[in-house]
């Protein structure tokens, strides 16, 4: 199935936001995510909202985030935050937790290990990449 999205292959909306709610309480649980999860308010309920709108439309679904808030530079909503490989990396690994947790298949965690990886990288504030 060629056009078949992620955003279809999670689920579509039940899934997705299931997929966002699971990834921050594994942020939320995880000793070893501390540093990312610090980034965060102690109320997550607003940032689940806003991973699953702009996620939607990421993953080839509803560009909610788009239309709820306008054209945003993810980027400029990350500057604040010293991002390096260590953050992104405890990102990732609270994404392929809650891929796990939800029962993503093996096909749609192939399809988005690259892309979400790129994603996590494009958003560290140090000059360097590795």
């Amino acid at each position: 199935m060629m056009d078949t999205t992620p955003y279809e292959l999670l689920g579509g909306e039940a899934g997705l936001r299931k997929l966002t709610h699971t990834f921050y309480d594994v942020m939320d649980r995880l000793p070893e995510a501390k540093e990312v999860r610090d980034m965060h308010d102690g109320n997550l309920d607003s940032i689940k909202e806003r991973l699953f709108e702009y996620l939607s439309g990421w993953l080839g679904g509803p560009q909610l985030f788009r239309e709820r808030h306008g054209s945003v530079c993810i980027t400029s909503q990350h500057k604040k935050f010293s991002i390096g490989p260590a953050e992104r990396d405890q990102w990732l690994m609270c994404m392929d937790v809650a891929l796990d947790e939800v029962g993503a298949s093996a096909e749609t965690k192939a399809m988005l290990k690259e892309p979400i990886y790129r994603l996590a990288d494009f958003l560290r504030s140090d000059k360097q990449r590795a």
